[in-house]
């Protein structure tokens, strides 16, 4: 148990500080809503509604469509995020795993590298 007392500890401290930090903002900050402060953010985007069946523009579709190279881009990120997850403990341990992890994390560059080049042949790398 004496191991595990300063994360506990530290812990503690990190929710007392969370705690006590979201009740002194409460207390301390202003008060002052308005309609603006209440809309959900856009990223800087105004946001259009359409009229929803009720007629009232809240809970409508976007009048938006949003391109395919968004998602793209985005797949583009959350593989390249995923092959530095595992890329750095395989770095860490490199001299530990010897042959067989070379091996795998060959073929692993392989696989990212299949997919990276299909982002390229899409186009997802250009931008318009």
């Amino acid at each position: 148990m004496n191991v595990y007392m300063p994360i506990l500890v530290l812990g503690a401290i990190a929710v007392v500080f969370a705690v006590f930090s979201v009740l002194v903002a409460s207390v301390v900050g202003p008060r002052r809503h308005n309609r603006a402060k209440l809309q959900a953010y856009e990223c800087g985007i105004e946001p259009t509604s359409q009229p929803d069946r009720h007629g009232s523009g809240i809970g409508g579709a976007s009048g938006q469509r949003i391109p395919v190279k968004y998602y793209l881009t985005a797949m583009l990120f959350i593989i390249f995020d995923i092959e530095i997850v595992f890329l750095y403990p395989w770095a860490v341990h490199f001299d530990a795993l010897g042959a067989f992890g070379l091996a795998a994390m060959a073929l692993f560059i392989f696989n990212v590298s299949v997919a990276y080049a299909y982002e390229w042949r899409r186009g997802g790398l250009t931008w318009d």
